[in-house]
């Protein structure tokens, strides 16, 4: 499947589409209990994922300026006070989530 390719989703005024892109990331933040590894493995993206897409799109920080802008403090503060350490379930899971993200 292609994700990139032009849907309806196209059409959604910007507006709109990046009031629900805040209210995203702002969900995130208040649910730093969703761990990044869980969400790769159930999902096949993160917040770091999300700080990508943002310099994809033109974002012009730096990738530390972009994961602190999504994660809503310098990532080395989200490490240390929200992040725990991943499993081996955890890890395997995320490995198997992400390769499902390949697009043929």
């Amino acid at each position: 499947m292609d994700t990139n390719a032009t849907d309806a989703l196209d059409t959604l005024d910007d507006a709109v589409a990046a009031a629900a892109f805040r209210r995203l990331v702002r969900h995130l933040r208040h649910r730093h209990d969703a761990q990044n590894i869980e969400l790769m493995g159930l999902a096949g993206f993160c917040r770091n994922c999300l700080a990508d897409w943002i310099r994809d799109a033109g974002y012009e920080g730096d990738k530390a300026a972009a994961r602190e802008l999504i994660h809503g403090m310098p990532v080395e503060e989200w490490k240390a006070t929200r992040q725990k350490p991943a499993t081996d379930e955890q890890l395997a899971a995320m490995e198997a989530s992400i390769a499902k993200n390949k697009v043929d």
